[in-house]
């Protein structure tokens, strides 16, 4: 199955169907080649997103597999009735039973971003993004307090993708704040931070791990020299420990892993699905 093709169809951006086809596929031991057909919105394009299809079985001599998330039944027709791979029909599959079930017809809403301009759950996670970017780094102090979660450690260590992650995904407002040598030398958090403590969540890395993330960026610095990254991962590590702040490694963690942990932790009211 080395060379087998996967699509991926919907009449929207199509991440729904990826990112629910890649985590049926990750069950399995194969490689497989991806390829992403979005805003699939008229039986003109159908029609070409078959023959994509198609053309794929042959050339790899296997049938292709297909993930859809297609709401248009026209749409959906065309690509079920001419499609010469196995269609997994996401939509089908799950939402007409639940129509059943709950005696309701869905809105058959194409898309989780359909008409944005009137989402306010959309609004809210651009809000959620740009005080994220104003906030990355310690670059602001200001409306520090309308923070959902405030992301400390030391430099490198993934608070800036941690932080968008969250406000793009979850719409909430991530800062983060920097734990350099002069808070070491102080022995405690920045004052800045002192009010906010319930909001804060630390992230900590392995040394050699940090040495390696901080060579790619400045080569045979200090800075990226492992015995200074030994001794501020220690400094912060115990920093956190002493003022009682919950933390985790992002070593060996993915984003969404680590992302998960702080919403557990955390809780915040607000939070966007």
């Amino acid at each position: 199955m080395s060379n087998r093709t996967v699509f991926f169809i919907s009449d929207g951006t199509g991440i729904t169907a990826e990112t629910f086809g890649n985590a049926i596929l990750a069950q399995f031991e194969t490689k497989t080649r991806h390829i992403r057909l979005p805003f699939i919105d008229t039986v003109d394009k159908a029609h070409q997103a078959v023959r994509q299809i198609n053309h794929a079985g042959i050339v790899d001599g296997k049938k292709p597999i297909v993930f859809t998330t297609l709401v248009n039944m026209e749409v959906l027709g065309v690509i079920t009735e001419g499609c010469q791979g196995m269609l997994l029909d996401m939509f089908g599959t799950f939402v007409r039973p639940l129509e059943t079930e709950l005696g309701i017809k869905s809105h058959h809403r194409v898309g989780r971003f359909s008409d944005a301009s009137k989402s306010k759950e959309y609004q809210s996670r651009i809000e959620a993004i740009n005080f994220s970017l104003a906030h990355d780094d310690g670059q602001s102090n200001r409306d520090l307090e309308q923070s959902d979660v405030i992301l400390v450690g030391v430099s490198r260590s993934g608070k800036t993708p941690t932080s968008l992650y969250l406000a793009m995904q979850y719409g909430l407002k991530a800062s983060n704040y920097p734990l350099i040598p002069e808070d070491f030398e102080r022995q405690h958090l920045p004052p800045v931070l002192k009010a906010h403590k319930s909001k804060l969540f630390g992230l900590t890395i392995h040394p050699d791990r940090l040495c390696e993330i901080r060579n790619e960026r400045r080569p045979n610095s200090k800075y990226a020299s492992l015995e200074n990254c030994r001794m501020e991962v220690s400094e912060a590590e115990s920093m956190m420990r002493r003022t009682g702040i919950r933390w985790l490694s992002t070593t060996t963690k993915s984003i969404e892993e680590i992302a998960t942990t702080i919403l557990q932790e955390i809780r915040p009211e607000r939070l966007i699905y």
